[in-house]
């Protein structure tokens, strides 16, 4: 009876252990949607100063001008969206740099282990959200979403074309110059898979061309001048040869140059493992 009591009292003691690492799950969640709130709510409000300013001139408008003083007002909304996405995407940025919010390379982060280094991923990947829904449609396909993307963590060449916002994980993603990506490229440098959040550089030679609607997965890597078609998808780990042209699900070479015996992108996945 006595050993039989001692066993009970320590399996009630025992049982409340596994608790902990729950408590730390729920602070390191806590403190992550504190700091996407906090952060994000600063960065959008100093974005915002200059066009208060501005609102704060146009709405002291003297009262005589009367009829006069709308088409003026009318007249700013634009240039005052266009600002404010301006300052969002240059303080997003720098902020993101400042506080190290980035996608760790090569990586693999288990979502349930709640990580440092996953939080950090999913700080980096809120800033971007926000200024591809708030910035983005005003600027893709110009060099300013370039330069966004280039402050923001990417490596970008001299006159890339990036015509999508399906586009994450900047500071993973290599562009050479002369670069073209079409509308609704997805480019990402992770993927989850069983619950685990995978990472990988994207790395496209000078002159690529990704066609409209194709999917690159992580650790791609596209020769100089390589063409990927539109609708395309290019699994994780391929290498796409230079001055070779893409098509498919999974790619496939299909240029006149292409060898008889050409296949699929070559997988270096094997390669790596040795």
């Amino acid at each position: 009876m006595v050993e039989g009591a001692a066993a009970g009292f320590i399996m009630t003691h025992v049982q409340p252990a596994p608790l902990r690492p729950r408590v730390a799950h729920v602070w390191r969640v806590a403190c992550t949607i504190i700091a996407i709130l906090v952060i994000e709510t600063i960065v959008c409000g100093m974005a915002a100063l200059p066009v208060v300013f501005l609102w704060t001139r146009l709405l002291g408008w003297p009262p005589s001008a009367g009829l006069a003083a709308i088409p003026v007002v009318s007249l700013a909304l634009v240039p005052s969206y266009i600002l404010f996405a301006l300052c969002l995407m240059g303080l997003s940025a720098l902020t993101t740099r400042f506080t190290g919010a980035r996608t760790p390379a090569d990586a693999e982060m288990p979502i349930s282990a709640l990580g440092w280094p996953l939080v950090g991923w999913v700080r980096y990947m809120a800033a971007i959200h926000v200024v591809r829904m708030l910035a983005g449609p005003l600027f893709r396909g110009t060099p300013i979403w370039s330069w966004y993307l280039r402050l923001n963590g990417a490596r970008v060449g001299r006159r890339v074309y990036v015509n999508t916002l399906s586009i994450s994980d900047h500071n993973l993603l290599e562009l050479g110059d002369d670069v073209v990506i079409g509308g609704d490229v997805h480019i990402s440098g992770h993927t989850v898979e069983r619950g685990v959040v995978k990472t990988g550089r994207v790395r496209l030679g000078s002159g690529v061309t990704i066609g409209l609607g194709a999917v690159i997965d992580i650790d791609v890597d596209a020769g100089a001048r390589c063409q990927i078609g539109a609708l395309s998808f290019v699994p994780k780990h391929a290498v796409l040869e230079a001055d070779a042209v893409y098509a498919g699900i999974p790619v496939r070479r299909i240029d006149p140059a292409a060898p008889a015996d050409a296949g699929r992108a070559v997988d270096r996945a094997p390669l790596r493992s040795g």
